[in-house]
């Protein structure tokens, strides 16, 4: 009877001890794995992003992973920093890349989304307007929602593209970038690779645009479903160049 009594304990002790060992775990960031055949999707994230920016895109294009018979996307976040970035509604986010010090894989569609200092001191930050401009001079799409109209625009990325952005900052837009062909009255504006939209729960429809270039209309559809959005883009104020 002594024996079975220390090997319970024995037997306790080393479950509580596994139990530490998960926990401790999962305090550290995620493993991410990136799928060689899919494309490389990179959002853009700092403190103050907005949350509807950033997940309405990133349901839209990671949901393509439960689609057959396509090249689905990788989605990863990237900032300047490893530690926890904090959404201006007050998410707390873990980045998977730092663009400051890691090697990031190749990136087919840099994603931009609005954040809360992008038409002020962001737009003075050098580091990232200088990585705004190299990874969007080489990927095969750049997006931005909302006010990452302005990142984009300040990197020189939009010199030869029309383009629009969160309707009541269209004036501003205008006058800090009075060389921009600047669209108004529309949700969202492709032009080249560049695909800008006006933002808010419409980044849902400029995300489901690029699905339906990229894959056709039955994949965005079926997407679009998939999280209870009624799309016909037909129905979508935009412009095409």
């Amino acid at each position: 009877m002594r024996s079975l009594y220390l090997l319970l304990v024995v037997l306790i002790l080393l479950s509580c001890q596994e139990g530490k060992e998960v926990k401790s775990t999962n305090n550290h960031s995620r493993e991410l794995k990136l799928d060689p055949n899919r494309y490389n999707v990179a959002f853009l994230i700092m403190d103050g992003v907005y949350n509807t920016e950033l997940t309405a895109p990133y349901d839209i294009f990671q949901h393509t992973i439960f689609r057959k018979g396509i090249k689905a996307m990788n989605t990863f976040m990237v900032a300047d920093t490893k530690e926890p970035i904090t959404s201006f509604e007050g998410i707390r986010i873990l980045p998977d890349f730092d663009y400051l010090t890691d090697q990031l894989p190749h990136i087919d569609i840099l994603v931009v989304p609005s954040a809360e200092h992008h038409l002020d001191s962001d737009l003075e930050n050098e580091a990232l307007i200088n990585w705004v401009r190299r990874i969007g001079e080489k990927a095969t799409y750049v997006t931005s929602h909302c006010d990452g109209a302005f990142v984009l625009a300040k990197a020189g990325l939009l010199d030869d593209a029309a383009s629009t952005t969160f309707p009541s900052d269209i004036d501003a837009y205008k006058k800090m970038f009075p060389h921009l062909e600047v669209i108004s009255d529309v949700l969202f504006v492709h032009d080249g690779k560049f695909i800008s939209s006006a933002g808010g729960a419409k980044s849902f429809e400029a995300a489901l645009y690029l699905t339906e270039h990229m894959y056709g209309d039955s994949i965005a559809r079926s997407l679009a479903g998939g999280l209870v959005i009624d799309w016909d883009l037909n129905q979508v104020p935009h412009l095409i160049k």
